[in-house]
């Protein structure tokens, strides 16, 4: 083997005392240079770097100083299996961007974690080393990975889900948000309502569920949803859709607008459900919302819309913001509870009063 691929033959790479020898300084002030901690004189300062300089070192090994602390220095982060579905959701990214942006001040790293297929065996990223776990997105009730973590003392932060005493959430309360926009479209006259439903429960397709099936769904925030609409309205018909996306939204409203009597309102479980809805609706000749009245939940901007939408505002970056500093408490060692955000209902132009039922035709003169 050539020297020059022979790893016993490398230069070795340059060390901190390496630094502070050539500098002429002790260990700790070198170490100061690079962490910030405490002030160093200018002039001592610049000694040290320009030794690191010619000895080419380029700060201290993060790995390292990772072990010294006994951290890893990376948050994981639980998401579907599906990536390409959670980053088309302008929830799920304006979420990530308030906990990234958190996640920056405490210098740590975000190791996106896969949901595995329903029973796999073990959970994925149950031995990986992650100083702690979040579950930003809706997640089984039940999950197969939270006993792994518990066990091995690594804390946790959801969203509403998975639902565990060791998980500290930051939520809001999906049934009471949702029964105030069943009570506005209810305000509006509105009495033939459909409902669009996220999934009950993973890998599923798009079909009409019933009130003993949402009662079984293994995703809590699906049915706490369902029951806000369910206190207001009563029993109404519910499609569930396979995802939480357009495509999902669409054919899942279309399905609702082909009964008799045609709803005149659907309230969606998310934004983009709702968007799907507005597509189905516009594809039979419907207006929205002279005809038929969306609405959704989620408070996204969606500029390309070319609507404002009606919907519940759970104001996804500052949730992720508040993940993000409950996790700091968290691996600081301080004790967290739970946090509860306020969810209002923001109006749009998608809603309007019920529509009057079209006149009698005149029969012929007698």
């Amino acid at each position: 083997m050539p020297a020059d691929q022979d790893p016993a033959a490398r230069t070795p790479r340059a060390t901190l005392r390496d630094v502070a020898l050539r500098a002429g300084v002790a260990i700790s002030t070198a170490s100061l240079v690079y962490s910030g901690k405490k002030p160093v004189a200018p002039a001592t300062a610049e000694k040290v770097r320009e030794a690191a300089t010619a000895l080419g070192y380029h700060g201290p090994d993060p790995i390292a100083s990772s072990l010294r602390q006994g951290r890893s220095g990376v948050i994981g982060a639980v998401v579907p299996s599906r990536l390409l579905h959670a980053f088309r959701d302008p929830y799920a990214v304006t979420m990530f961007d308030g906990l990234a942006e958190t996640l920056g001040d405490l210098g740590t790293g975000l190791l996106l974690m896969p949901e595995s297929a329903p029973g796999s065996e073990p959970p994925p990223g149950s031995n990986l080393a992650v100083d702690a776990v979040v579950f930003l997105l809706s997640s089984e009730e039940a999950h197969p990975l939270v006993p792994e973590l518990v066990g091995r003392g690594i804390p946790m932060v959801g969203t509403g889900s998975p639902v565990d005493p060791h998980i500290v959430q930051v939520r809001v309360d999906d049934r009471r948000a949702t029964a105030s926009l069943a009570r506005h479209v209810h305000e509006l006259g509105h009495r033939h309502v459909g409902h669009v439903l996220m999934p009950l429960q993973p890998d599923q397709v798009t079909r009409l569920v019933t009130r003993a099936e949402v009662a079984e769904a293994t995703l809590p925030i699906t049915r706490e949803r369902a029951e806000g609409v369910r206190d207001v309205f009563g029993d109404v018909p519910m499609v569930s859709a396979a995802e939480a996306d357009i495509e999902a939204g669409r054919a899942a409203a279309d399905l609702l607008l082909g009964l008799d009597p045609r709803p005149t309102a659907i309230l969606a479980q998310s934004d983009l459900l709702a968007v799907g809805a507005i597509r189905a609706a516009e594809a039979r000749g419907l207006r929205v919302p002279e005809d038929v009245s969306v609405s959704g939940f989620d408070g996204v901007e969606l500029p390309w819309l070319g609507r404002r939408l009606t919907t519940v505002d759970q104001r996804p970056a500052e949730k992720g913001r508040l993940v993000g500093e409950a996790l700091r408490h968290l691996l600081a060692g301080e004790s967290v509870e739970d946090v509860e955000l306020d969810a209002p209902l923001r109006l749009g132009d998608t809603t309007a009063a019920r529509p009057r039922p079209a006149p009698p035709t005149p029969g012929p003169p007698g």
